[in-house]
């Protein structure tokens, strides 16, 4: 059975009459990459904030590996790397003389942790440079070699890509999947952009004025948004012995009421009706359906969005 790393039921966070997360129920099993979606204030920092007992709940309960009183929860954080927001250091020591505080801070025994870190995050060769001029992008990284400081279990990093350039953040998700793949890492990670966040997840939560409204594995998505011609007819059967023996087509999917759904040849709409209504098949209907992991994201929470 899978260990599960984190879930919340009913996970509920009102400020005065404002709900900001309302009755959340999100399920992160060990191994997972999960990512938690949606625009820019759904919701996404205040559940982090949740999880990490920088605020608490007004209803609802949060269990991590598989505790769910508050004392033993706090113990449990030391085996969680997290970046919050926009991280906190002190501006005027190096990225190692900072991470040197925290890992005093943390009781981390191994000195070698620091140097790791920056190297994983690309900050390896920076020198004596101070924080107070480092770019955003550098910042960032910092705050990212922070959490992933003295091998967490558990990962948890709210918008760890803002400020990064493109290569940088081709970086950051290299770095991701190999602390995923070699130590199975759990990672929980939050974005506004879903095109990043969909080369590295293994499932999602998509969130929308605090309500999580659909939890869903990778490979389902993907096959929902998987591109095929949609056709509805009078004989199923006749249609699938057409399609197998004079379309040479084996990909498709028989569907309730008369539906086929055809995932190869999908650039000849043309000879398939052809084909059919030759040999006696009745098509009502043929179009191509598909939709990019975007659209899917708008289409869930409705108008326009940055995705």
């Amino acid at each position: 059975m899978e260990e599960t790393i984190l879930a919340t039921r009913n996970l509920t966070k009102r400020y005065k009459n404002n709900v900001v997360v309302n009755n959340v129920n999100m399920n992160i099993k060990k191994g997972d990459i999960y990512g938690l979606i949606g625009k820019n204030g759904a919701g996404k920092t205040t559940i982090i904030r949740l999880i990490l007992s920088l605020i608490g709940e007004t209803d609802g309960e949060i269990e991590l590996f598989s505790k769910t009183s508050t004392k033993e929860k706090l113990k449990e954080l030391s085996r969680v790397g997290s970046i919050v927001e926009t991280p906190k250091f002190y501006p005027y020591f190096t990225a190692e003389q900072n991470l040197e505080y925290y890992r005093i801070q943390r009781g981390i025994v191994e000195r070698e942790v620091v140097k790791e870190s920056l190297e994983l995050v690309g900050l390896g060769d920076v020198g004596n440079k101070k924080f107070k001029k480092f770019s955003l992008g550098m910042k960032q990284r910092l705050g990212i070699a922070l959490a992933i400081m003295g091998d967490p279990d558990f990962l948890v990093l709210d918008e760890p890509t803002n400020g990064l350039d493109p290569m940088g953040i081709v970086e950051i998700r290299e770095m991701l999947l190999k602390l995923n793949k070699l130590k199975n890492t759990t990672i929980l990670i939050s974005s506004h952009i879903l095109g990043e966040v969909a080369q590295l997840a293994t499932c999602f939560g998509f969130i929308d004025n605090g309500m999580l409204i659909e939890e869903i594995s990778a490979k389902e998505m993907n096959e929902k948004c998987r591109t095929c011609l949609a056709i509805k007819v009078n004989d199923i059967e006749k249609t699938s012995a057409i399609l197998e023996n004079k379309v040479g087509c084996k990909e498709y999917e028989v569907l309730p009421d008369n539906n086929i759904k055809i995932y190869a040849h999908l650039d000849e709409p043309e000879i398939i009706n052809k084909l059919l209504v030759e040999n006696g098949v009745m098509v009502y209907s043929l179009e191509r359906l598909g939709a990019n992991l975007e659209n899917y994201f708008i289409d869930l929470v409705g108008g326009k969005a940055h995705v």
